[in-house]
């Protein structure tokens, strides 16, 4: 499992004009089954994607964000052994 935490560099209006293609790609990790959840950090300073797989994937992946590709975002990526998890969530254990 991998956490990754975005981090703005540029003001949100620059954001905003990257924020559609950003949740296009987002989709297309949703559909692969690579993204498990993600959303805004609060206060909105970045977000945070929580994403499974390979790690040179992960990092592949997270190179082809529209953010990533513009120089809005900065990426860390920290890979997580979840040992104990919530009723439900089972599956996210490594």
């Amino acid at each position: 499992m991998f956490l990754l935490s975005l981090t703005y560099k540029v003001p949100l209006d620059v954001v905003d004009q990257h924020l559609d293609a950003h949740v296009a790609w987002l989709k297309e990790g949703y559909a692969s089954g690579m993204v498990l959840a993600s959303g805004r950090k609060v206060p909105r300073s970045g977000g945070v994607i929580f994403a499974k797989g390979a790690r040179e994937a992960v990092e592949a992946y997270a190179r082809r964000d529209p953010f990533a590709l513009n120089g809005v975002a900065d990426y860390t990526l920290t890979e997580v052994n979840l040992t104990m998890t919530a009723e439900g969530l089972e599956g996210l254990k490594g």
